[in-house]
């Protein structure tokens, strides 16, 4: 099976063309253009480096969040394109068990972060077993002094990673003797890392349905909450 990989949750945009002998390619860039402006070049670019036309690609896999939820919005949505126009199948990948598997390592336990923004982070926290990255909570939206705590708690050694990590930790606050962090080309999502959990859902059948796939938020967005503010009465009425 050969698939097409996108990640769009964070500032990174990454693309990959994987197979199950191999990942053919990939294209991982942070810019400051945006995702819509990068993305379906990018898809063509990708498709072209690894030689393989989109009609020969068996399925599109998509990191469905949490994370940005533009980014998020941009990235499922042109998953879903390409799927209806090709008929192929859609995969919805969880983007912070696709982050975990940057250290299949046994032993460690893999705390994948992502910025939820007001000094909050998404988290969740994984071993890998016998070839399989096993999640041992489910997602949650902590402060980052609750997440270096908890971590430091655990009697195991401990890796970091995501953008909250570069951007809100390292050199900032302290850290328990148990915990690091993850190196530069570690930390942040790759599509390749969407491409391997995508496979191995592809042939278990774990598939979506291309029209009502939608990201994974876990909270509301800042605009939601600034128009219940604005709007309680409307606020109060949409919720009986």
């Amino acid at each position: 099976m050969s698939i097409l990989a996108i990640d769009t949750a964070t500032q990174v945009s990454s693309v990959a063309v994987a197979s199950e002998a191999r990942l053919s390619a990939e294209l991982t860039m942070q810019a400051r253009l945006t995702h819509s402006e990068t993305l379906l070049p990018h898809m063509e670019q990708v498709l072209k480096m690894a030689n393989v036309k989109k009609e020969d690609l068996d399925g599109i896999a998509v990191s469905i969040g949490p994370g940005s939820f533009t980014g998020l919005r941009i990235g499922l949505a042109a998953a879903k394109a390409v799927c209806y126009a090709l008929k192929l199948p859609l995969i919805g990948v969880p983007t912070l068990e696709a982050m975990a598997w940057h250290y299949p390592v046994p032993g460690v336990r893999i705390v994948t972060l992502l910025d939820a923004q007001k000094g909050n982070a998404y988290r969740q926290s994984f071993r890998f077993h016998e070839g399989r990255m096993e999640a041992q909570e489910e997602i949650t939206v902590s402060g980052l002094p609750e997440v270096i705590s908890s971590c430091g708690a655990m009697k195991e050694p401990v890796v970091l990673l995501g953008d909250v990590v570069p951007k809100k930790i390292a050199g900032k606050l302290e850290l328990p003797a148990n915990v690091s962090l993850a190196p530069a080309h570690l930390v942040m999502p790759r599509a390749a890392c969407v491409a391997m959990v995508g496979l191995k859902k592809l042939a278990a059948g774990e598939v979506g349905n291309v029209m009502d796939m939608e990201p994974v938020y876990i909270r509301r967005s800042e605009a939601e909450v600034l128009w219940e503010k604005r709007h309680p009465e409307a606020a109060e009425g949409s919720a009986k």
